[in-house]
């Protein structure tokens, strides 16, 4: 039975320093796939090897997620939300002062550790602190504040990033220390029942289950093959600076839009369909963004960014029915399912990256990663369509 100070729910007080800390994972979770090409400069590193400050961030916090969740899990809220959210503003001051290659990626790791268990641990106080008639509103508000950051705080930090890298991670830092004083001051103590680490990846016993979150892996993947090198695609027909930090700054708006309206839809037509619709569409994205940049001039320009802008809102748009369509499957699971499809997604970018600096690596020009992430996207939609043939059956047997 859970208990707070006092018996108080959180306020909206409460809920704004969270959302703050949700807003300096939000910037430190895009900033940096727009500053690859200053960070390969710097430290002296390949265009894959820079990448892989993206996809190890990713795939620490899918890992990490679960695992720590389950291990905290008897400890008090407030506890666990301040001291994760201290390790992650110290991996971001490791990066941010990092004088070497092997400094940065140790600086990822910390704050991924750190952020992974923030996320988790900061939906479901949020759940568990509010009103029932209120606590749709309170999630949205708080999770807000990492759309809010990849919308504008991304695009600022690119901008003070031009010049020094570093410091839109002192930027996040400072952000994140901010929130962390807010939160200790302001939000209230809070004690959850513990669920064990058995219990916690039970749902993964589920074929229905495992495919469902593998369809996110696979959205995600393809998304950050091309995402975590957009600068690389873009760099050759607008140039470095103001025309890339333009492109961040839609990308977030536009994909802000998507969420948005994509709700609206799976309401009415279901998540399954909905799915299935936005992969179709991404992988027509993809193909008709590679035959775009085959385009000579400001027409090959005006392709990257209608493709870019295309994924950012079909992309944007698969969350709302990844997760609706994950408590169909399994509504008695709702709360550990939705942390495995955390993972999916977080694993499925840390992948995207990966195989998108083997590709460049091997010598695939960063165009080339365009037609991959379709390959990417038509397997998911082959799992995709599986998953929801037998998703009926579970459904009877639950």
């Amino acid at each position: 039975m859970k208990t707070t100070d006092e018996s108080r729910p959180a306020g909206v007080g409460a809920l704004l320093w969270l959302a703050l800390a949700t807003f300096s994972m939000g910037i430190d979770g895009y900033v940096l796939a727009g500053l690859l090409p200053q960070i390969e400069d710097d430290l002296d590193i390949s265009k894959a090897a820079a990448g892989q400050l993206v996809a190890v961030f990713a795939l620490t916090a899918a890992v990490a997620g679960p695992v720590l969740s389950s291990v905290t899990g008897r400890w008090e809220r407030k506890l666990v939300i301040s001291l994760s959210l201290g390790v992650f503003v110290i991996g971001n001051l490791m990066i941010a002062v990092s004088t070497s290659y092997a400094m940065a990626m140790s600086g990822r790791v910390v704050s991924a550790v750190g952020g992974a268990l923030l996320s988790a641990v900061v939906s479901a106080y949020v759940v568990a602190a509010s009103p029932p008639e209120r606590r749709g509103r309170a999630l949205a508000f708080v999770l807000g504040g990492f759309l809010t950051a990849t919308a504008l705080g991304v695009p600022v930090g690119l901008v003070i990033g031009q010049d020094d890298w570093r410091m839109p991670l002192f930027l996040v830092s400072a952000v994140g220390a901010v929130a962390l004083i807010g939160i200790l001051v302001n939000v209230p103590r809070l004690h959850l029942p513990a669920l064990t680490l058995r219990q916690t990846l039970s749902p993964l016993a589920r074929p229905a289950v495992i495919g469902a979150v593998l369809v996110a892996t696979g959205i995600m993947c393809a998304s950050y093959l091309c995402f975590t090198y957009a600068a690389y695609i873009f760099e050759p027909r607008v140039g470095k600076g103001e025309p890339i930090i333009a492109a961040m700054f839609g990308y977030g708006m536009v994909s802000l839009g998507g969420n948005i309206l994509s709700g609206r839809v799976t309401d009415r037509v279901g998540p399954t369909r909905v799915i299935g619709l936005i992969i179709g569409i991404l992988i027509a994205v993809a193909l008709l963004g590679t035959a775009g940049l085959l385009l000579p001039g400001a027409a090959g320009a005006v392709a990257a960014f209608a493709w870019f802008f295309g994924c950012a809102f079909f992309n944007g748009g698969s969350g709302v029915a990844l997760q609706s369509r994950l408590g169909d499957i399994a509504p008695e699971s709702m709360s550990l399912v939705l942390a495995l499809n955390g993972s999916g997604m977080q694993l499925g970018s840390a992948l995207g990256g990966m195989l998108g600096g083997l590709l460049l690596a091997s010598g695939v020009a960063p165009d080339g990663l365009l037609p991959a992430s379709a390959v990417v996207l038509a397997v998911t939609l082959g799992l995709h369509l599986l998953v929801s043939r037998a998703t009926p059956r579970v459904l009877v047997a639950a």
